[in-house]
């Protein structure tokens, strides 16, 4: 059984973790993989509900991270997409794997920050499915 565990005040409202979010990529220069991304996702990313979810931060792999920021481990390849929520590592994404899983990988990685509520158990799920 996978366990997700979400830390999010009880009285905090979607739009006010969502808020919180913010989708790290690490690059560098010369980057074949990051060049691509920029291409493909880069221009229109802050106009997807993702991007509007997770506004973009950018730095170098090589440069000290943004104050506030705690990852789970040091980024090894570019590019890196980390999410966080208030500024700690929710998961990764390491290398770019093209435009449609991109946006696949991300979205799994928000779902972990979704309200309890929003979420529903495959437990829940298959007893659903018994009663029918």
């Amino acid at each position: 059984m996978v366990t997700l565990s979400v830390a999010l005040s009880a009285t905090m409202l979607p739009s006010q973790a969502a808020a919180q979010l913010r989708l790290l990529m690490l690059d560098q220069a010369y980057c074949e993989w990051c060049d691509k991304w920029d291409a493909e996702v880069g221009i229109v990313y802050h106009r997807t509900a993702e991007g509007k979810q997770a506004p973009l931060m950018r730095t170098s792999i090589f440069d000290p991270l943004p104050e506030g920021v705690a990852l789970a481990r040091k980024a090894r390849y570019t590019p890196t997409f980390v999410l966080l929520s208030k500024g700690a590592e929710v998961g990764r994404i390491e290398g770019y794997p093209g435009e449609g899983f991109f946006y696949g990988m991300l979205q799994q990685l928000l779902a972990r920050t979704a309200p309890p509520e929003n979420l529903l158990s495959f437990h829940e799920n298959s007893n659903e499915e018994d009663q029918q």
